[in-house]
């Protein structure tokens, strides 16, 4: 800081040094005055002392407000213009009178934000709520006459719109997680069968098996946060997988103790140079672009949603090779150890 300090006033080094060697050369110069060239030097160290000791002084005078406003740990808290240090100049006062001016305006603009998106997000989860009346009503049709070749066409269909909403639902629904948040033991098998229930009209459709090795296994997690992220996982794979192909589900634990859930699928797979923005937002890919149906959001939804539950959610895949994504499941130990 000190560096910063003596460039912010080089120009008054400067003028300083400009006016004394000013002076030394009109003492030099003018004939009348009779000077020893000891006496010049020794007027030279004197002022140039005192001003080096009126430079240090007003450096700690002027930087004292600049320091205070650092935080020592180097993070700045939420309500930091309640901790600014008290102003000791006029340009403190300033200084501190346009941080408070700025720190409220953020405040308001960042209530006003919140406000909107918390209408936004009411008024979303009102529409996907009121959407899923006529869906239910539609659902019952459909199983009424499940017999009908042209209505199970129309139920993988309307088994899309249903995911959908659904993930609308989850969407909004995400700022609040933490206090939507309920961690228990749940069954692996339990929280995979759920999910392939939902979508087994779209695998009737593509004549597509799943193969599911189950241990009785249990795992710590918030089961409804937990299936959203099957959900999607699933989804890609009945999405991307070939007509009459097989989609395998697997449950081990490893050695660190983790209960690992595997779902490998037989797609397209997923090129290396992609694997890395897998998991980004808007992302799709070379695979997603060619099926003209991805949206980029499933995977990083549910990473989204992985990382805020404690899973470690991973994928590994190679071009033509299908596609294996593993949910890695905290345990109980890991649990009470974020939990407190």
């Amino acid at each position: 800081m000190f560096i910063s300090y003596l460039m912010d006033m080089k120009s008054w080094i400067l003028f300083f040094i400009a006016a004394l060697g000013f002076a030394d050369i009109v003492i030099w110069l003018d004939a009348g005055i009779d000077a020893a060239f000891s006496s010049v030097l020794y007027f030279n160290v004197l002022l140039l002392s005192v001003f080096f000791t009126f430079f240090i002084w007003r450096y700690f005078k002027e930087m004292k407000f600049m320091k205070a406003l650092i935080p020592p740990n180097g993070i700045i808290e939420e309500d930091w213009q309640e901790a600014l240090p008290e102003p000791l100049s006029i340009r403190d006062t300033i200084t501190n009178k346009m941080l408070r001016q700025v720190a409220d305006d953020y405040t308001k603009r960042l209530y006003d934000l919140k406000a909107t998106n918390v209408i936004e997000s009411d008024y979303t989860a009102a529409w996907v709520h009121e959407v899923k009346a006529p869906l239910t009503a539609m659902k019952l049709v459909i199983e009424a006459n499940r017999s009908e070749p042209a209505l199970q066409k129309i139920e993988t269909e309307w088994l899309r719109v249903h995911l959908l909403i659904d993930q609308q639902l989850y969407i909004s629904r995400l700022p609040s997680l933490e206090s939507d948040y309920v961690v228990g033991k749940s069954g692996i098998h339990q929280l995979v069968a759920a999910e392939v229930r939902e979508l087994a009209s779209w695998c009737r459709q593509k004549n597509m098996a799943i193969e599911f090795e189950d241990e009785a296994i249990e795992v710590v997690t918030d089961s409804k946060w937990c299936r959203f992220i099957i959900r999607q996982v699933l989804t890609n794979a009945v999405k991307y997988s070939p007509s009459g192909g097989t989609i395998w589900i697997t449950t081990n634990v490893v050695e660190s103790g983790n209960v690992v859930l595997t779902i490998r699928d037989e797609g397209p797979g997923i090129p290396s140079h992609d694997l890395p923005r897998l998991f980004d937002k808007g992302f799709t890919g070379g695979t997603g672009r060619l099926h003209n149906a991805a949206t980029g959001l499933g995977l990083y939804l549910a990473q989204t949603v992985a990382i805020k539950i404690g899973i470690t959610l991973t994928a590994q895949s190679e071009a033509g090779q299908g596609t294996t994504m593993r949910l890695t499941f905290m345990t109980e130990n890991e649990f009470d150890s974020v939990l407190t």
